[in-house]
C-alpha cells in the first residue's frame, strides 16, 4: 500500500546517510559525543550516590522550590536520565507533561485534600484507593481513555477510508489496464496509462520479494504460538480461562492489521488502546468473583503482544525495505530478539524485585505508574463505578470530555497554530507520578532550546547523541 511509515522511513534514511563518506565521519564524531555524555552521566551518578543517605534524601530529592513546593513534588531531581529524555521528546510533550503537573499536583490535589471527611474517609491511608489514590488514577485513566477513544476512532477512520481508497484505485487500475491492453492490441503505438515506477523503488521491491515469508509458514506459525498460549497461560494464571485466550486469538488479526495501517498512516501504534479493550471485555466476562481483575490484565498482556508486534514489525519491513535488506533475515533477527528477551526480561524483573523491597509503590524509587493505572481500570472494569470515592466519577467524566474536547481543538486548528496546543495523554502522566520529572525534561528543552539558537547545525548533528548519553550513563 506504499504506506509511509515515518519513524521507519527516517530510521532508514538515518542508516543509509551512514554509508556515505560524510555520514561516516559525522557518525564517528557522534559516537565520540555520547562516549563523553555517557561518561559525565555515569560519573556524575557516581557521585550523587555519596550524598544519599537512605529515603527522601540526597540531590535527588533535594527541595530546589522549598519545603511546600517538595511536598507535592515540586523539585529538580538533578536526574541526567530525564533530562537526556527531555531532550529527544518533542518541546510539545514536555510542556504538556508539565502542565498536567501544575493542574494536578499544584491545584487539584490540594483542593480535594480539603474535603477529606466529606468526599472521603479521613482516617484513609495516602495510598489507599478510597481516598485521595483513587482520584489520581482514576482522573488519569479517564484523560488516557478519552485520549486514546478519539485517536482510535481518528486512525480507525484514516485505516478505513485510505485502504477503501487503496481497494478503489486498485481495481480502477485493473480495469484501466485491461482498456490499455485492448487499445494496445489495436494500436501498438498507444501510451501506457499507468504510471511507472522508479528504477529505485522497481529493485527495491524486487529485492524485497526475493526473500518472502511463505503464507503456510506464516499462518502456520500463528496457530501454533495460539495453541501454545492457549495451552500453557491458563496454568500461569488461573484466572485466565482457555476460551478467553482463544476468542484474543481470533479477533487480534484484524486488530493487528488496523493497528499496522494505522502506524503507517498516522506513526502511532495504539497497541495499549486495544490492550484496555481486553481489559475491559475479558475483566466485565470474567467478573469479581472469578478473578475478573487479573484475567483482565492477563488479557490485557495478550492483546498488547500481538498487536504491537504487528505494527513494530511492519515498521522494521518498511525500514528493511528502504535500506535493501532481507525480509526474512530481519524476521529471524526479531526472533532471536524476542528469544532472548524470553530470558533476559525475568532476570530483570526478578533483579528489580529482590532489590528494592518497595518495588511498585506509590512513593519508591520505582512507582511503575503505569501499573497502577491498568489495575484501576482493570478494577472500574470487573467492580465497576460503585467502588469510587464521592464526586470522583463526575470528574471523571469531565476529564474524558475535556481529552476528547482538546484533540478536537487540536485538529480543527491550523498546523501553525495546533502544534501548541497540549496532549492529553502527556498531560495524565503526572497526574498520578507527580511533576518531578516534567521539570527535569523541561530543563533538557530549554538545553536544546538554547543550543539550537546559538548553533543550529550543531544542536540538529549532535542534540540525540547528547541526550542519548545521559540517558546510558
Amino acid at each position: 500500500y506504499k504506506l509511509t511509515y515515518p519513524s521507519g522511513t527516517a530510521t532508514a534514511h538515518l542508516i543509509n546517510s551512514f554509508h556515505t563518506p560524510q555520514g561516516a565521519k559525522l557518525a564517528k564524531k557522534q559516537v565520540r559525543v555520547l562516549g563523553k555524555f555517557f561518561s559525565f552521566s555515569f560519573l556524575w551518578s557516581f557521585f550523587q550516590w555519596f550524598f544519599t543517605g537512605g529515603d527522601n534524601c540526597g540531590f535527588s530529592n533535594f527541595p530546589t522550590f522549598g519545603l511546600k513546593a517538595y511536598q507535592y513534588k515540586f523539585y529538580f531531581d538533578f536526574s541526567a536520565t530525564y533530562v537526556g529524555v527531555g531532550m529527544i521528546c518533542p518541546y510539545i510533550i514536555n510542556i504538556s507533561v508539565l502542565l498536567g503537573g501544575i493542574l494536578s499536583w499544584g491545584i487539584m490535589w490540594p483542593l480535594i485534600e480539603t474535603k477529606k471527611g466529606d468526599w472521603f474517609p479521613a482516617d484513609v491511608e495516602p495510598s489507599s484507593m478510597h481516598g485521595l489514590q483513587a482520584y489520581k488514577a482514576f482522573i488519569a485513566v479517564a484523560i488516557i481513555l478519552g485520549d486514546g477513544l478519539y485517536n482510535f476512532c481518528k486512525v480507525l477512520s484514516r485505516t478505513l477510508s485510505g485502504l477503501f481508497v487503496q481497494l478503489r484505485g486498485t481495481t480502477l487500475s485493473f480495469s484501466r489496464r485491461s482498456f490499455t491492453v485492448q487499445e494496445e492490441e489495436e494500436d501498438p503505438h498507444a501510451s501506457p496509462q499507468t504510471p511507472k515506477e522508479s528504477y529505485d523503488d522497481q529493485r527495491r521491491t524486487r529485492f524485497f520479494l526475493k526473500d518472502q515469508i511463505p503464507t503456510w509458514f506464516a499462518v502456520g506459525g500463528y496457530i501454533t504460538i495460539s495453541a501454545a498460549s492457549t495451552a500453557i497461560l491458563p496454568h500461569m494464571f488461573h484466572q485466565l480461562r482457555w476460551y478467553y485466550i482463544l476468542v484474543i486469538y481470533i479477533c487480534a488479526p484484524v486488530l493487528a492489521f488496523c493497528n499496522a495501517y494505522g502506524a503507517g498512516l498516522t506513526d502511532w501504534s495504539l497497541a495499549s488502546t486495544y490492550g484496555k479493550l481486553a481489559i475491559f471485555t475479558i475483566g466485565a466476562w470474567a467478573g469479581s468473583e472469578h478473578g475478573g481483575m487479573l484475567a483482565g490484565l492477563a488479557a490485557c498482556g495478550v492483546m498488547m503482544n500481538i498487536v504491537s508486534t504487528a505494527s513494530d514489525l511492519t515498521q522494521d519491513f518498511k525500514t528493511g525495505y528502504l535500506t535493501l535488506s532481507s525480509p526474512r533475515s530481519m524476521f529471524i533477527s526479531q526472533v532471536i530478539g524476542t528469544a532472548m528477551g524470553c530470558v533476559v526480561s525475568p532476570c530483570v524483573f526478578w533483579l528489580f524485585y529482590n532489590a528494592f523491597e518497595d518495588l511498585g509503590l506509590p512513593n519508591s524509587e520505582y512507582p511503575a505508574p503505569f501499573a497502577t493505572v491498568y489495575r484501576s481500570m482493570a478494577k472500574l472494569g470487573v467492580e465497576g463505578v460503585s467502588s469510587l470515592p464521592r464526586e470522583c466519577l463526575v470528574l471523571c467524566y469531565a476529564f474524558f470530555g475535556v481529552a476528547i474536547l482538546v484533540n478536537v481543538v487540536k485538529d480543527s486548528l491550523p498546523s501553525q497554530w495546533g502544534r501548541f496546543v497540549p496532549l492529553p495523554m502527556a498531560m495524565a502522566i503526572p497526574f498520578f507520578l507527580g511533576p518531578y520529572f516534567a521539570i527535569d525534561m523541561c530543563v533538557g528543552s530549554l538545553v536544546l532550546f538554547v543550543w539550537e539558537r546559538v548553533d543550529a547545525a550543531k544542536a540538529g548533528a549532535f542534540g540525540t547523541a547528547v541526550a542519548s548519553g545521559l540517558i546510558c550513563g
